[in-house]
């Protein structure tokens, strides 16, 4: 069942349980991660809490509960929840403290929820997505994974409008990443996609196809490349924890040839499944 948590009670998702003055509420004043289980078994599990570490220590946000409680209690979230194939939601929070600008002396505040996974068909992978390129206004630390997601919203609501998926965003000419999505492209069988800076997400799922893409003998190189590049490439395709490998056929009402999901697509999401399945529980 789906269920949440917030401050060290396990509560329905209905429950109304976030003061006023929450931070995270009134300022965006946090991070998160998202966690994805298959089978009862977490898949990167250690990766994302590091990240939700590292974006945590970005921002100066300092919590009481280490790595080893933290992990405990997605264990204990995701047992309680009865839920074999699952998304996990984490957040912290500086707290709750009246609204000023400064930093309050106040303990972080952490909630969760656990919701059913929601799988895409092979149907839909196979037959891709369409996207369209969206300037880039987001701020120039996209690396911490924080809670200040207005432009990508806003950017994501602007594909759907166009009755798209996602949009790729796009900095003095150069593609940066998708709303909520690492993207690459396939050229000459070459994957290419974004080096990692401080204005896109180390993705989970990038590191992953990163250590596939080797396995199978595929050059990943990590360059910048042109809207232009792009709509000449062989292959498109994005990659998040719950999109997993997703091919993009069609940009700006412009197909990506032959505007049907690609071979080295469909192939690295099928490794990336095998991997799933091969995981222990962590």
């Amino acid at each position: 069942m789906t269920i949440g948590y917030f401050n060290g009670e396990f509560i329905s998702v209905e429950q109304l349980v976030i003061p006023i003055d929450e931070r995270g509420h009134q300022f965006g004043d946090g991070v998160y991660e998202v966690i994805r289980v298959y089978d009862g078994k977490f898949f990167m599990l250690e990766e994302h809490i590091e990240r939700l570490f590292k974006s945590a220590q970005a921002i100066r946000l300092q919590g009481d509960q280490s790595i080893e409680e933290i992990r405990q209690l997605i264990h204990e979230a995701v047992e309680k929840s009865g839920l074999a194939d699952c998304d996990v939601y984490i957040q912290i929070t500086r707290g709750v403290a009246t609204r000023k600008h400064l930093f309050p002396d106040v303990p972080v505040s952490v909630s969760m929820t656990i919701r059913p996974m929601k799988p895409t068909s092979d149907t839909v992978r196979e037959k891709g997505m369409k996207a369209i390129f969206h300037e880039d206004e987001r701020w120039a630390n996209c690396y911490i994974k924080s809670l200040n997601l207005l432009p990508n919203i806003l950017a994501k609501q602007t594909a759907q409008d166009a009755g798209c998926y996602e949009a790729i965003l796009v900095k003095d000419g150069f593609v940066t990443e998708g709303t909520s999505s690492n993207v690459y492209i396939v050229s000459d069988k070459t994957i290419y996609t974004t080096p990692l800076s401080k204005h896109i997400l180390a993705g989970i799922t990038r590191m992953a196809v990163k250590e596939l893409a080797n396995g199978l003998g595929v050059p990943f190189v990590e360059k910048q490349f042109t809207t232009e590049e792009l709509m000449q490439a062989d292959e498109v395709f994005i990659t998040s924890t719950t999109n997993e490998v997703m091919p993009i056929v069609n940009v700006d009402g412009k197909n990506i040839k032959d505007g049907s999901a690609g071979e080295m697509t469909l192939k690295l999401n099928a490794k990336l499944m095998e991997l799933v399945k091969s995981v222990q529980h962590t």
